[in-house]
């Protein structure tokens, strides 16, 4: 009786042991969980770029406010006869 016993509680222990030190551990679990949460954020930020841009597209696919917009903004593009005038706020 006292050999089964014995037996019984080297099994729990390997048990015990391969389930927090195994392949599959709770330390393993835990470091997956935060990889997890770093890469949700990451895809929250990128699914919030891809709006921004698909929104974008979406604009300039239907007028042309926002390629008029685009072309003062970022090319300095001005129309026929049009006077540009910068205002600097003093310091």
């Amino acid at each position: 009786m006292r050999l089964i016993t014995v037996a019984l509680v080297a099994l729990l222990a390997l048990v015990h042991a391969e389930l927090w030190f195994g392949k599959g551990g709770v330390g393993r679990v835990v470091g997956l969980q935060a990889q997890l949460r770093e890469q949700q954020a990451k895809n929250d930020v990128a699914q919030t770029r891809n709006d921004r841009l698909s929104a974008e597209v979406r604009d300039l696919k239907e007028g042309l406010e926002m390629v008029e917009e685009k072309a003062r903004s970022e090319l300095g593009m001005l129309k026929p006869d049009e006077i540009y005038v910068q205002y600097a706020p003093r310091r």
